[in-house]
């Protein structure tokens, strides 16, 4: 069995202060995105706007942020998460606190986009964080410990969204979190260190190589890279995989507050209670998709099978289930069904980002997860557009749920077949 190098105090300490601050910018994150699902009766009212147009509205934020990958990605290998994540929290938290000062569509339409870019960087920089502060036989269980945050947020958003909605209205809702996020930038920037700019001694560094030499200077993604990430399966795998995960992941997100509503009848402060309880298996999805991982790496499975054999596990399970729970008569019994799905959509989602994490040179690590991130939302965003304009005419949601199952089980086959091997690193002198 693999024994890992023995890693100091001070890693172990970075380590974890790495991994807490990400799972509350996680938490954060997640929350903010929420918060527009949670109020969608409300701001519909209020600023007199269709099923319909509520769609789009929750896709401004996805199609931005799918949109914001392709730099993100680039810059965070540049300039590290510290500092790109820092500033990411900081403008997504004043997009936010400014949609609650919004007259209009068109105007709420603008916060959304902005704190979409805003957002971006989040889970590429936790990718590159972890990857930055843990053994690569390592990292399964923390980054599940950090993709536990989108899962643990929408368990939470229900009952403050709700209690803070009720309290003191949808606009103050949005001004309150917009305020929190703003403070825990502050509270990233000073605690945050990136691995680079803390002085290790040989004995700590060999924990991370193998070797007791400082860390080598991490060279600058050429453009010959860049353009042969795309000349992979591995990298088409990850991408038009990542579909199949963040369209089930974001219908849920966007949508499920008014299917409670809408489809099973639930009052306001009701839904605030039901819609978290799903979320607490998806939780459970998450922490277990990086222990599975460890699990099946310590048993001779090779990193890119350990991590993508619990990818295709949470796909199909989560295809599967959506389909009782489309047709589930009585509240309850969909309910049950939900929790099912949302477990094992949730362990494909922890899964896709262990994987880049195992499957691409250290380098590039954000740029590979700022494509993953871009791949999925562009064609994530499409299900809060599709839900909206599917609901408007047909007047339920059976077949938004049935078209969810149907991506997500496409989507495991194409991690299946296309993701075999790591992705090669290509020599930076081949754009010369």
């Amino acid at each position: 069995m693999f024994h890992a190098p023995r890693k100091g105090a001070k890693v172990r300490r970075f380590q974890w202060i790495s991994v807490a601050l990400l799972v509350l910018v996680g938490i954060i994150n997640l929350l903010d995105r929420s918060t527009l699902s949670i109020a969608n009766t409300y701001v519909r009212a209020d600023l007199h706007i269709s099923d319909a147009q509520m769609g789009f509205l929750l896709s401004a934020f996805s199609l931005a942020y799918a949109f914001a990958q392709l730099p993100v990605g680039v810059a965070l290998d540049r300039m590290g998460s510290r500092l790109v994540l820092g500033v990411g929290l900081c403008v997504w938290s004043v997009a936010q606190l400014c949609g609650g000062l919004v007259t209009s569509f068109h105007q709420f339409i603008v916060a959304r986009v902005v704190l979409g870019i805003g957002e971006s960087p989040t889970f590429p920089a936790g990718a590159k964080m972890i990857a930055n502060w843990f053994n690569q036989r390592e990292r399964g269980t923390p980054t599940g410990v950090f993709l536990s945050a989108p899962t643990i947020s929408p368990m939470l958003a229900p009952p403050i969204l709700t209690g803070l909605t009720m309290a003191y209205g949808w606009r103050n809702m949005f001004i309150i979190m917009g305020v929190a996020g703003i403070v825990l930038s502050v509270i990233w920037y000073v605690i945050a260190r990136d691995r680079k700019d803390v002085e290790l001694t040989p004995e700590e560094n060999s924990y991370f190589d193998g070797s007791s030499e400082p860390e080598a200077p991490k060279r600058v993604l050429s453009f010959a890279e860049w353009r042969g990430l795309f000349t992979q399966p591995t990298m088409w795998g990850i991408v038009l995989g990542f579909v199949g995960v963040i369209y089930g992941v974001w219908l849920y997100l966007t949508w499920l507050p008014d299917y409670l509503k809408a489809e099973r009848h639930l009052t306001f402060a009701k839904v605030g209670v039901v819609a978290c309880i799903p979320y607490i298996f998806a939780t459970l999805g998450a922490l277990s998709s990086g222990v599975l991982a460890d699990w099946l790496l310590d048993r001779g499975a090779n990193p890119i099978n350990s991590r993508k054999w619990p990818i295709c596990l949470g796909l199909l399970g989560g295809a599967g289930f959506s389909i009782p729970f489309a047709y589930a008569s009585a509240t309850t019994t969909a309910i049950v069904w939900l929790c099912f799905v949302l477990f094992f959509l949730y362990l494909a989602s922890a899964g896709a980002w262990a994987l880049v994490n195992v499957a691409t040179p250290g380098h590039m690590i954000a740029t590979v997860g700022g494509f993953q991130n871009f791949g999925g939302y562009l064609g994530g965003s499409l299900a809060p557009i599709i839900t909206g304009w599917l609901k408007q005419h047909t007047g339920s949601f059976r077949a938004s749920l049935l078209l969810s199952a149907a991506v997500a089980f496409v989507a495991a086959f194409v991690y299946l077949l296309l993701v075999r091997a790591p992705i090669r690193d290509i020599a930076p002198d081949a754009d010369k």
